[in-house]
């Protein structure tokens, strides 16, 4: 009997790379045995392929079949690979006469079966569909999966149901309907707005310069004064996410299973994970490497409330991603590489009681515990971060006052956009992003900035990371206002919003 090879992709990191499905049913006591490097779950396809095959009327051939997923050296895991599985046993066995196996060498087969032979959803269909896209290959994969193909350009894809829908198709009886290209609708309502925000200017200052030069930022201040309200309306003051970055962010989203809304298509993610979470939780990992929360915030903003909580080894590990905007993950036998250029948003309290500084004078906390409370978070992280501000308490006076108007999100995003273009025009980033190197050419100031910067560095005994930082937050400050060098005002503005570097030379 022939050998039918049917072409699929397996899924190892933000790659696809090809398998090749070689299915060979040869003379022998019957077994079903695949090979080439499977997981349990694949090694567990055996017994859903051969359920779906008899309940879908068709004959498990007598003999030995042999399923090889080639190359051997690559580890294939999921249950992906049960549809081509399928159709390579029944084109093998000739039960699929009026199919031409030269005719699969441009087509990729991905779904995993019910017993019944309906095609269930599989993680990471984006990510084949834009590898498939490349090779000019068609594919077909569950109808659940259809979305993601959708959203891919050029990709021609056909949707099934059921296995026997698949050879319907193939054997010429009905086609299967092709997955026509989506129709995104850009919505950026429905996030929660900055004008409900009562008071807190310089918090909302920070919140804007944050966003117009994508820079992290850490709120301090006693609870229920507005940290996480305020953090949560980031998102809502940012501009849309491009072509390239909203299929980015979808294709991490593939990764873990979970599906596309094509109505916050272009919405920017918003993630926050509880104090609790792990580091494999919280930058990926695993013995099959995965995305954690900081690529699953990817070209979004990643919100850590309690910062103090969180346990300081998982902490740490976010140094590294915060500078590359990518997170390596290596495993005895697996390296993956995912993208994780977030926006870092944290909140804290001031002390263990969370009252330190507060009007109220509530806090009866020494010295000695604020300072063990402080440390949990480590000075090289704290020097990453570019801003730092209080949030102090807001009188009820303030939450009364409904005299003076409030700026919404949308106006407050208008300059952010502003900004951002100017950015863009002269770069090609976000200030944020800029390099050493490139801040001492784009950041450049006037003689009254540099007395002023000189002193602050000696003052508060600043490192080169922090003296960069402050160039690039000045920056975003003057692309809000238009202006082409950085004065003493910019610098002095970046300065006041670092307030543990005061902290520490008090």
């Amino acid at each position: 009997m022939p050998i039918a090879t049917i072409l699929s992709r397996a899924q190892f990191g933000m790659h696809a790379p090809q398998v090749c499905v070689e299915v060979d049913i040869g003379s022998g006591l019957p077994s079903f045995t695949i090979v080439g490097l499977p997981e349990a779950v694949v090694k567990e396809s055996k017994d859903r392929v051969r359920a779906a095959l008899l309940n879908c009327h068709f004959e498990l051939p007598p003999g030995r079949i042999t399923v090889n997923l080639a190359p051997a050296d690559l580890p294939k895991e999921g249950g992906r690979f049960e549809l081509p599985i399928a159709i390579g046993i029944l084109l093998a066995s000739g039960q699929l006469p009026t199919a031409q196996p030269q005719s699969f060498a441009d087509t990729e087969f991905y779904g995993e079966l019910s017993l019944a032979g309906e095609l269930r959803p599989i993680s990471g269909a984006l990510i084949a569909a834009l590898a498939a896209t490349r090779a000019n290959h068609t594919i077909i994969l569950p109808q659940a999966n259809g979305d993601e193909a959708s959203v891919v350009s050029g990709c021609h894809a056909l949707a099934a149901r059921h296995l026997l829908e698949v050879c319907a198709h193939l054997s010429g009886a009905q086609a299967l309907p092709a997955v026509q290209t989506a129709n995104v609708v850009i919505e950026l309502g429905g996030t929660p707005d900055l004008a409900e925000v009562r008071g807190q200017p310089l918090a909302k200052r920070a919140l804007e310069i944050a966003a117009a030069g994508e820079h992290s930022l850490l709120f301090m201040g006693p609870p229920g004064t507005g940290k996480s309200m305020l953090a949560q309306r980031l998102p809502s003051i940012l501009p849309a996410l491009n072509d390239a970055e909203a299929l980015q962010v979808a294709a991490i989203r593939s990764l873990i299973g979970q599906g596309i809304d094509l109505r916050r298509w272009r919405i920017r993610p918003f993630r926050s994970p509880h104090h609790t979470a792990s580091g494999v939780a919280l930058v990926g990992g695993g013995s099959q490497p995965r995305p954690g929360e900081i690529s699953l915030a990817h070209h979004g903003v990643l919100f850590l409330d309690e910062l103090p909580e969180f346990d300081r080894r998982v902490l740490e590990v976010l140094r590294e991603p915060l500078e590359s905007g990518a997170i390596h993950i290596a495993r005895a036998t697996r390296h993956a590489e995912f993208p994780a250029s977030f926006q870092l948003v944290a909140a804290m309290n001031p002390c263990p009681c969370g009252y330190l500084g507060d009007s109220l004078g509530k806090c009866r906390c020494t010295s000695e515990q604020i300072q063990r409370y402080r440390m949990r978070i480590s000075g090289p992280l704290l020097d990453r971060l570019d801003m730092h501000v209080e949030v102090p308490r807001v009188s009820a006076e303030q939450l009364q006052d409904n005299s003076h108007p409030v700026e919404s999100s949308e106006q407050v995003a208008q300059r952010v956009f502003r900004a951002r273009e100017r950015q863009w025009q002269r770069q090609g980033r976000c200030n944020a992003r800029l390099s050493a190197a490139q801040a001492d050419r784009w950041c450049v100031l006037e003689s009254s900035a540099r007395v002023v910067i000189s002193r602050a560095m000696q003052k508060f005994s600043l490192s080169a990371r922090a003296y960069h930082r402050i160039l690039k937050v000045a920056r975003s400050i003057a692309d809000i206002q238009g202006a082409k060098d950085l004065s003493a005002v910019h610098v002095s503005e970046a300065l006041a919003l670092r307030c543990l570097d005061r902290a520490g030379a008090s």
